[in-house]
């Protein structure tokens, strides 16, 4: 089967996807620094696009490659199994300002016009929860959600829909992230795909000998600062972690594909200010449970942040977010490293990221850095499931 990633991000969900056999055609991802990470990652350690002769190989705007592309695309009509992937969250996000004035908010209009040039014969399509929450207008209205509004377009172009807010925790990843999954078939009952989704986990859990649900330290108990640092591998300054011993099945599957000595991608520790370890200390003793502490509560002194929640090991991580200093680490008082965070979106240890580590202020509204990368990204571990039974469709 073959199929287009729109909105592809770092390739989360072309990484699953390529592990449960499908091939890409190509992906369309706006932000050079992810698309670097794609490329590295799935066109050349992969070769997983066959990436047509007409396209350059670069990031895109979709509407500028709708723009300069409209007849090739054309020409794919009706020779397209799938086209996956789900416009930017952000103003969608009910973790964050939601903002419907946010001009990505739009890129679902392009999705569509996009599916109609293409006219695959299924699709795949996710986002956060919020997509399916109405915002309100000026005098107390409200607008219809942009999932009905997808909906909608997609059944006047002839589709039959289905459509669910899943748990992907559910489904493997060390990670409570719900979202928005919709399938949309031609000639087909979607609701299989749904059906067959859960019917299939057993069989995928034994596969890879895993289970859910996989708590913090059973997802990253192999990456602690504990086990030793390597000075300045990409950045001086700065120290990098070394892996101990494998812990867990889910640690086996996230190694399983590196050489012997090979030191993490992407394990680079924050330096952390005295001031800062001894506030994290603090937040770390504020209970047994994991909870978002915030300064209203008054439970510790000197927290200005608006919120931070404490891991802790035996629990189920949070959803990921884009900043890093969202979460401390379950056993050490710092943020969580770039390829922790990686390791709670399901993303395998042989997966390399591309380029700034994090970035700041005005720069967020265009910069795309490696912790953005990974939280941005559909988790491969839930993407390789739903690869698996679009095949068997």
């Amino acid at each position: 089967m073959n199929y287009i990633d729109l909105f592809a991000g770092c390739g989360g969900l072309s990484l699953g996807l390529h592990n449960a056999g499908l091939k890409g055609i190509f992906a369309v991802e706006k932000n050079e620094d992810a698309f670097k990470t794609l490329n590295v990652n799935l066109i050349e350690n992969r070769n997983h696009f066959e990436w047509p002769e007409w396209l350059e190989k670069k990031n895109w705007d979709i509407n500028e490659l709708i723009l300069q592309h409209i007849d090739d695309l054309q020409q794919l009509n009706g020779k397209v199994d799938l086209v996956v992937g789900g416009p930017p969250c952000q103003g969608f996000s009910l973790a964050g300002k939601r903002d419907s004035g946010d001009l990505r908010n739009k890129l679902s209009e392009s999705y569509i016009e996009f599916v109609k040039i293409i006219k695959p014969r299924l699709i795949f399509f996710e986002n956060v929860h919020g997509f399916t929450v109405a915002f309100k207008k000026n005098k107390g209205n409200v607008s219809d959600p942009y999932s009905v509004l997808l909906i909608n377009a997609l059944q006047s172009l002839g589709y039959n829909v289905d459509y669910k807010v899943i748990d992907v925790s559910h489904y493997g990843v060390p990670q409570r992230r719900k979202r928005f999954i919709l399938f949309a078939t031609l000639n087909d009952n979607p609701e299989h795909l749904f059906i067959n989704l859960d019917k299939n986990i057993s069989s995928f859990f034994h596969k890879y000998s895993i289970n859910a649900p996989i708590t913090v330290k059973q997802a990253i108990g192999d990456l602690e600062r504990k086990n030793g640092v390597v000075e300045g591998i990409d950045k001086a300054g700065f120290y990098n972690g070394k892996y101990s011993q494998k812990k867990s099945n889910y640690q086996i599957l996230m190694r399983k594909n590196l050489k012997r000595g090979t030191l993490p991608d992407s394990h680079r520790f924050a330096n952390h200010r005295s001031e800062t370890v001894k506030l994290f200390n603090n937040l770390m003793k504020v209970s047994e449970r994991s909870f978002r502490i915030t300064p209203k509560m008054e439970l510790v002194k000197d927290l200005k942040k608006r919120g931070i929640t404490p891991l802790k090991e035996k629990t189920i991580c949070p959803t990921i977010t884009s900043i890093p200093d969202d979460f401390i680490h379950y056993n050490e008082p710092r943020i969580m490293t770039v390829r922790e965070h990686a390791r709670i979106q399901s993303f395998p240890d042989d997966f390399l990221f591309k380029g700034k580590y994090t970035t700041g202020g005005d720069r967020r509204k265009t910069e795309v850095p490696r912790y953005t990368q990974v939280a941005n990204a559909v988790p491969p571990l839930f993407a390789e499931q739903v690869g698996r039974v679009i095949k068997e469709l």
